[in-house]
């Protein structure tokens, strides 16, 4: 169980070293470091997705918090300043961190009184719930908790510098609109005070941002402060939310999110009976999975859905999500959503091509990807074998015989199958289309214009995998069957018989690249490969001796030019 104490939560450097996330399922998120300070631009408590699952912005920063119990006021917040002063320095009140499922949850000491806080998001929508609760005291804790919004693309940071937001009263507490046409804020609180201000607290610092070497000062206004007396037992909720009528209650909505996440683990322990005995870490990876699941409503479904690649600034990606839907749904259980994934990218694909990923700004998908089409394939065989749904594979038949047609007479980006060999050229100058796509300026790092091996081991297993669908579908699976064989015959010109192992690219423009990477590795690990059972052993023999670290593999073998 996830569970510190003072020594590590109560310690500034280390507890601003680790942070924690929770997530909504539509793409919004709300972050920060267990010391309560902010170090990254991506940091806040309603990083609302206003377009789901992008269109992404900063509403609400951080909640100032005072406590005040037997003769003694406390603040539990810390900032960093861009003066280099840490202040105040709540950290020191924190006694224990730790995790109830994805839920944060501190626990501060005020004098002989504990107070407990949690942090979660509404499932589906951009709400967050900060709730405060006093688990012992000897009297009344009066706290007075200050509120600072912002509006901003989190992408980026914010400066005051005059700008006026309006705050107005509502119900149980204040909304803010930050500039006409903007969404409305609302925070809300059943049972506190609620008093509207409009100062800019200005120059808190961003360490990490420095580190990444970006911009790393920013100002967030406060909007508004609440003000509650809480006797033993007694709990606050506040709402922070970007939804017109936000639920209010924070005892309902924490149990819809207790409910959600419960549900999650039963379609686990279901699919997998033996899992009831697993260790705690394992569920914890279970419910982290789900994090990552986002819905992408479309005109024609509104239950359209996706994977977030990662956490903070990621959005969906077609190669990420295909990668990782076996083991974020089928293997948790969950292959209903794995359906959704897997149809909602179906209506994406043109000229034959998966998205490579969707832009925050409102545009079309970017196609910049050779691989995710074909890891699309490999996502339908293994959800095909873990449900046996030709019912999906009927509806998804269209679209694989489309991929297939524009990848053999020729897509963007150079993809096209070679007559000559059965394999899969691609790539131009400046573009990068595997997932070796780092770009410095308009220059691709490692550009791998050619037929790159793992490329091909894709393409093969796609075409072997086509071969099976069409059987069960009962149609004739002859032609894709001659299509893999013809693949797997040209494959064997991958084959580097000076080092025993394969080439990463051949017919590049400077012919074949004998660089040591891992991407053959793809060539032995698919279901279906295009190598010997010997030359598989060779591959695995390679990449071990050369490229396997105790954290995975090397990119590129040492003392390689």
């Amino acid at each position: 169980m996830l569970d510190w104490g003072e020594a590590i939560a109560g310690d500034l450097d280390t507890a601003e070293r680790l942070e924690w996330l929770c997530t909504n399922g539509i793409g919004g998120f709300a972050s920060g470091t267990v010391a309560g300070s902010l170090t990254r631009r991506y940091h806040g408590l309603l990083v609302a997705a206003l377009e789901p699952p992008l269109g992404r912005a900063l509403l609400v920063a951080k909640v100032e918090e005072t406590a005040a119990h037997d003769g003694l006021v406390l603040s539990l917040g810390v900032n960093r300043w861009a003066g280099g002063a840490v202040d105040p320095h709540g950290y020191r009140a924190i006694e224990r961190f730790r995790l109830d499922g994805t839920t944060p949850v501190w626990t501060y000491a005020v004098a002989d009184g504990r107070i407990e806080k949690r942090v979660w998001m509404e499932p589906g929508a951009n709400t967050t719930y900060v709730q405060y609760r006093v688990l012992r005291a000897r009297g009344p804790v009066a706290l007075r908790l200050e509120v600072l919004v912002d509006y901003r693309d989190y992408h980026g940071t914010t400066r005051g510098e005059g700008w006026q937001m309006d705050v107005a009263p509502v119900l149980h507490g204040l909304r803010v609109t930050a500039f006409e046409g903007a969404r409305p804020i609302l925070l809300l609180a059943e049972g506190a005070e609620a008093r509207m201000a409009h100062t800019w607290h200005e120059r808190f610092d961003l360490p990490r941002e420095r580190e990444r070497g970006l911009e790393a000062v920013e100002d967030h206004l406060h909007a508004g402060t609440f003000s509650a007396s809480l006797d033993p037992g007694a709990a606050l909720t506040l709402v922070l939310s970007a939804e017109a009528a936000p639920a209010p209650d924070g005892e309902q909505a924490w149990r819809r999110r207790a409910q959600h996440e419960e549900q999650v683990l039963a379609a686990w322990t279901h699919a997998a009976p033996a899992s009831r005995e697993a260790p705690e870490w394992i569920r914890r990876l279970v419910l982290a999975a789900d994090q990552f699941v986002a819905r992408r409503p479309l005109a024609a479904d509104a239950d359209g859905t996706t994977v977030i690649a990662g956490y903070h600034w990621f959005g969906d990606w077609g190669r990420d999500t295909m990668i990782a839907l076996p083991g974020l749904t089928l293997a948790t259980g969950r292959p209903d959503v794995a359906r959704r994934i897997l149809t909602t990218f179906a209506r994406f694909v043109d000229q034959g091509m998966l998205p490579n990923r969707f832009p925050d700004a409102r545009g079309a998908p970017d196609y910049n990807t050779v691989d995710a089409t074909l890891w699309y394939v490999e996502a339908i065989r293994a959800y095909l074998a873990a449900t046996d749904d030709d019912g999906a594979l009927k509806e998804l038949w269209p679209v694989l015989e489309e991929i297939v047609r524009w990848h053999r007479e020729g897509t963007r980006y150079g993809i096209r199958e070679d007559s000559a060999d059965g394999l899969l050229a691609s790539g131009e100058p400046g573009v990068a289309l595997t997932w070796m796509d780092a770009k410095v300026d308009d220059r691709a790092v490692t550009p791998r214009i050619g037929k790159p091996v793992e490329i091909n081991a894709l393409w093969y297993n796609a075409l072997v995998s086509l071969a099976g669908f069409a059987r069960r579908l009962g149609k004739p699976a002859g032609p894709w069957e001659a299509l893999a064989t013809r693949a797997k015959a040209g494959f064997a010109r991958f084959w580097n018989d000076r080092v025993g192992c394969c080439f990463d690219v051949i017919d590049g423009p400077d012919g074949n690249d004998d660089a040591l990477r891992p991407n053959q590795i793809f060539a032995v690990s698919l279901p279906a490969s295009p190598l010997a059972a010997p030359r598989q052993r060779l591959v695995v023999d390679a990449c071990a001796r050369h490229l396997l670290t105790p954290y995975g593999l090397r990119s590129l073998a040492p003392g390689h030019p």
